[in-house]
């Protein structure tokens, strides 16, 4: 996914799935490096992790 894309998504009031390795993630931000995002599980649990936006697909 583009760095671009992330920020709408960010700044988006829509529910927009986005999966990571399969799993149906939310991001939470967009690291200043610019290249990873912190995202977690949708869902009960509230890990977050850092993910390579590259790696981010919407669905």
């Amino acid at each position: 996914m583009e760095v671009k894309r992330v920020k709408q998504i960010l700044s988006s009031s829509a529910d927009i799935e986005v999966q990571y390795n399969g799993a149906s993630v939310w991001i939470d931000n967009l690291n200043e490096d610019g290249q990873t995002a912190t995202a977690h599980l949708r869902g009960p649990l509230e890990e977050r992790t850092t993910v390579d936006i590259a790696e981010l697909e919407e669905k």
